[in-house]
């Protein structure tokens, strides 16, 4: 294996239970994906959701850093249209001090939302964040967060001397960009930034590694391109078990795709709607779905489609134990645990 493994949580609620019970269950994978030996586990961001818990990911990463041991723990990604860049940097920071060396600020532009709580996050109503904006925005982060002497705002910027307020011990987050277009890949290269695709969201986004790596220029804290990719994963000891727990999931999104939010479908709920609902089969192509071998080549075919460093893993399914043993089947095919002791 030329790639690491890693996991991206969505932190997803089943029909009938609540996010309290997510949230634990967060915590449960986090310590078996630990134990099992991914690099990384990330908490996405999702507002006004019945079926995903992580509407606050920086409050998540604290007690998942707390509950694992030598994962890296970050967000995935933190929806910085939404947020003041001197917050961002105070939270992560302090995120740090809690672990150090171990937390990861994962960047996006999109509202993670729909347009009515886009607007309800917003602080001034009367006046839209821009797309102009998210640059200027994510440049004024990043200088909050740089530890170099010389590093910072410009001398004279009137937010300058905050970088020296920001709680220390922990050093700073390592910095991604996370995106699914040509801009956010042009902007990761421009800034010399580690850039996650978004497979799951666009399948077609191998040409935006191809511009982002002609697009980057090497930075302080980064001298050359670092990819990842989100790609769903679904493994099962047998492959109609494995399609079968995908049916929420399909359902899931199939009813997004008409505007209705729901929470996560109970498995006999979501096959009986598809059959009785037939999806295009264009919703399997972004899934790797079978046995661990079946699974660990679509994980093969997406990490060399992308030339990727690493593969975020994500799923969402109604039981939490079929999706911890999901992780385990696949961790056990590419002897995750057995390549950690090594290392």
């Amino acid at each position: 294996m030329t790639y690491r493994l890693s996991v991206l949580d969505q932190s997803p609620i089943a029909a009938g239970s609540d996010a309290a019970q997510a949230v634990r269950d967060t915590i449960d994978l986090a310590r078996t994906a630990d134990r099992l030996g991914y690099h990384r586990y990330w908490l996405a961001e999702h507002h006004a959701s019945p079926a995903l818990a992580g509407a606050a990911p920086e409050a998540l990463i604290g007690p998942v850093a707390l509950a694992t041991h030598s994962i890296r723990v970050g967000s995935g990604g933190i929806m910085l249209p939404h947020y003041s860049p001197f917050k961002v940097a105070e939270t992560f920071r302090l995120l740090s001090a809690i672990a150090p060396g171990r937390i990861d600020l994962g960047i996006g532009r999109a509202p993670g939302s729909d347009g009515r709580a886009a607007l309800a996050l917003r602080q001034d109503r009367n006046r839209g964040f821009g797309a102009e904006d998210f640059p200027q925005a994510l440049a004024e982060l990043l200088a909050y967060l740089d530890e170099r002497p010389d590093g910072g705002l410009p001398a004279g910027h009137p937010f300058a001397i905050l970088r020296d307020t920001l709680p220390a011990g922990g050093g700073s987050p390592e910095p991604w960009l996370l995106g699914s277009s040509p801009d956010s890949a042009r902007l990761a290269g421009a800034m010399g930034l580690r850039y996650c695709v978004a497979h799951f969201i666009n399948s077609d986004g191998a040409p935006l590694v191809e511009l982002y790596r002609r697009s980057f220029t090497p930075s302080p804290g980064l001298g050359a391109p670092q990819v990842a990719v989100a790609a769903w994963a679904i493994a099962a000891t047998d492959a109609e078990e494995a399609h079968r727990l995908a049916a929420p999931s399909m359902m899931m999104f199939a009813q997004l795709m008409r505007g209705r939010l729901v929470a996560v479908p109970p498995i006999e709920e979501a096959v009986a709607w598809l059959a009785a609902n037939p999806q295009p089969a264009v919703l399997r192509v972004r899934m790797s779905l079978g046995t661990p071998r079946e699974v660990r080549a679509g994980i093969d075919a997406v990490a060399d489609a992308y030339g990727a460093d690493e593969v975020l893993l994500a799923n969402i399914l109604f039981d939490h134990a079929a999706r911890r043993r999901s992780y385990e089947l696949v961790a056990a095919e590419y002897g995750l645990a057995e390549l950690e002791t090594a290392a």
